[in-house]
């Protein structure tokens, strides 16, 4: 294990913590040394709690003192979207309309990790309104990969996710709405889970941009520490009814080892950089490895309806927002007023048959996943491009729109699906990348558990940065 204290894993501190032979007090002067060593670099964090955070966690060492922690997650250090409220933070969501918009209330994930004692850092980058797939905004440019800070984390989570594999918080709680948690975590060579819809219930929130689909989870470089920070999050609130459906789904029977397992490579005609397509495959023969029938082949649901789908719905959404709130319209770049100009012209039956559309494909996923119990994809079909670029214009020689990188992920939000992004062998340039596992409604805790015997085989956790 590594002498160095922001290298720590969240199960170790736990444990440290437990043992008394480290403070939470000791981590976060350590993780703040680590931040202002880094952080200019990749611009990941983009407020800061120092002050208060310092005196959280003197309070936190304090309960280990005596023998009194709040959870398992009492005195861990983890930063915060900067698309979630907290209450004592401003929530800018990377645009200059929301540059003091102060809340004062907590998302309610970010609530129950500070209930239950975790130490928020702060709040780390997002592209403006959350809205893109790599990291830059106009109020504080652009987030740098820690692998190479010329190129993108990938977004919108690219705060979120350069700050932990930076050894900026062992934790980080992200939003996935088309793939934002499960991408960047591919491209920084974490673990990154979309849970199951309303697995962490939604409430105190920015208006949503796309349906249902927005997901909260963590980013963590160990699937044990995601587990960590999941288990203690999760759970059925009354302010959110589908957390009650997210509730009853994960109490159902688990599917028995040997587990059937479909790989994916290819989805449609969608291009797949090649290194990538090598590197998910050679992943899928290690879950072969572990004694799961493996199978190669199509995904057996008709998602092509998404291609013209998805933007539609960001429009709409962006629409619907400025309706409400036509000062922020105002003071959002051109772009987005733009596309919700854009969204405005979709018609009414466009949009109820978009979301009948989705409320099918929900339905025929239940009938897949009595044929397999996991979906094995790759998590993004490129590897990370310049930080200042919205997406790469070309996979594997072929011209790409804005989410042509983003292909394989939008699928699973609109199903209501838990994914789990894991790393799998990097690329020749040393460039992360990462596989998803994709289960049933309510089935997160098998992709955990498959994602732990799989970091078993071929570990991760020492891969750091040259930073």
């Amino acid at each position: 294990m590594s002498n160095c204290l922001w290298q720590l894993p969240a199960t170790e501190l736990m444990r440290r913590y437990r043992e008394r032979s480290l403070t939470p007090t000791e981590v976060v002067r350590a993780i703040h040394s680590r931040m202002d060593a880094v952080n200019p670099q990749l611009n990941a964090v983009v407020a800061r709690r120092d002050a208060a955070v310092l005196a959280e966690a003197d309070a936190c060492t304090q309960r280990f003192e005596r023998g009194a922690p709040l959870s398992v997650l009492d005195g861990i250090p983890l930063t915060v979207k900067d698309s979630l409220y907290l209450a004592d933070l401003p929530t800018t969501c990377g645009t200059e309309a929301l540059r003091e918009h102060r809340p004062g209330l907590d998302e309610w994930a970010a609530a129950r990790a500070r209930d239950a004692g975790a130490l928020i850092l702060g709040k780390t980058n997002v592209p403006e309104f959350a809205n893109d797939g790599y990291t830059a905004n106009p109020l504080f440019g652009a987030t740098g990969n820690p692998w190479n800070p010329a190129l993108t984390p990938g977004g919108s989570s690219g705060g979120a996710v350069a700050a932990v594999a930076a050894g900026m918080g062992p934790l980080a709680i992200a939003q996935d709405g088309g793939g934002s948690i499960r991408r960047p975590a591919s491209h920084t060579g974490l673990v990154g889970l979309k849970p199951s819809l309303s697995a962490w219930p939604r409430h105190h929130t920015l208006p949503g941009l796309l349906l249902d689909f927005d997901c909260i989870g963590p980013v963590a470089r160990t699937v044990a520490d995601a587990r960590l920070l999941f288990e203690t999050v999760r759970g059925p609130s009354a302010v959110d009814r589908s957390s009650l459906a997210a509730a009853w789904a994960a109490a159902q029977p688990r599917p028995q080892a040997p587990l059937r397992v479909l790989y994916v490579e290819h989805l449609n005609a969608n291009p797949l950089d090649r290194q990538i397509a090598a590197s998910c495959r050679q992943a899928a023969r290690q879950f072969a490895a572990l004694g799961h029938h493996v199978e190669d082949g199509p995904l057996p649901l008709d998602v092509g309806f998404m291609a013209d789908a998805w933007p539609q719905i960001g429009q709409v959404g962006l629409a619907a927002m400025f309706d409400e709130h036509p000062d922020w319209e105002r003071l959002a770049s051109a772009k987005y007023r733009e596309l919700a100009e854009a969204g405005r012209r979709v018609s009414g039956p466009r949009v109820w048959q978009i979301m009948d559309r989705v409320r099918r494909l929900r339905s025929e996923c239940a009938a897949v996943f009595e044929r397999f119990d996991v979906i094995v994809m790759p998590a993004a079909a490129a590897l990370p491009w310049p930080a200042h670029e919205g997406f790469p214009g070309t996979i594997d020689g072929q011209a790409v729109g804005p989410r042509g990188h983003a292909a394989y992920t939008g699928w699973v939000n609109a199903a209501g699906l838990p994914g789990l992004a894991l790393p799998a062998s990097p690329s020749q340039e040393g460039l992360p990348i990462g596989i998803q596992l994709i289960g049933a409604h309510g089935q997160d805790d098998l992709l955990l558990d498959l994602g732990a015997a799989y970091e078993a085989q071929a570990p991760w956790a020492e891969r750091w940065p040259p930073l």
